[in-house]
Parts: structure tokens; C-alpha cells; sequence
């Protein structure tokens, strides 16, 4: 996604990322992948919840979490073992929504591609 920043901002976009991870992870990220776009914390997926994309994360699926070391409620600040699925929204400055694209599956995502496509179409 970063690749594309530049074009949505020639396209006066802005781009920005939700997590519901705590600062201290989310400053993480950042610097790990290099980001170019803010990453706004979600804080126990408030704003997710309300959009119906949050799910709770099977018991099976949190032992296998557990053994890459991955613990949600710790890396949330929370007790919550929910996730938001993959969304992207393409928000139009009056706020509405003109292009979403949500999975459960967080392996199948639209091309960056796809994003500039929605914001030149509105």
C-alpha cells in the first residue's frame, strides 16, 4: 500500500491505516515496514465493531497464535481476542462510502491498484 501513496495524494487523498494494536505496537509497524501513511489505533476495535467487521478469534486459532508468540489481549491493550477482518473503504469527503472491500479471509486482498481505480472513479 505504500507504493500508492504518492498517487492518492496527487489525487488529493489521503491514506490511512486502523489497527486496534497498542501505540507501541502500531510505532512498531511503522518503523519495521517503513510506512508512509498513518496508522490510527482502533482502541478494543471500537470503530470496527461499529462497522461489523470485528471477529472473535477461535479457540484453535489462538494456540496456534500462541505458539509464534503472537498474544492479542497484550498486543491490544485489552482482554479481547477480536480481530477486524481485512477492510479497505474508499470515503469520499462527505463520508460516504463509494468502494469497500472486506475478506475474512486476510490472505485475499484487492490489488493496491484497485484502490487508486476506486478513488479516480468517484
Amino acid at each position: 500500500m505504500r507504493d500508492i501513496v504518492e498517487d492518492l495524494n496527487g489525487l488529493n487523498t489521503t491514506m490511512v491505516a486502523i489497527s486496534p494494536q497498542n501505540q507501541d505496537k502500531n510505532d512498531e509497524l511503522v518503523e519495521k515496514h517503513k510506512l508512509n501513511f498513518d496508522l490510527l489505533r482502533d482502541e478494543g476495535n471500537a470503530y470496527c465493531n461499529e462497522l461489523g467487521i470485528v471477529f472473535e478469534v477461535a479457540d484453535e486459532i489462538k494456540e496456534i497464535y500462541g505458539g509464534f508468540g503472537i498474544d492479542l489481549p497484550t498486543s491490544n491493550g485489552g482482554d479481547s481476542w477480536t480481530l477486524p477482518m481485512p477492510t479497505r473503504l474508499v470515503v469520499s469527503q462527505d463520508g460516504i462510502v463509494r468502494a469497500a472491500d472486506v475478506d475474512p479471509n486476510h490472505t485475499a486482498r484487492p490489488e493496491p491498484q484497485k484502490t487508486v481505480d476506486d478513488v479516480k472513479a468517484i
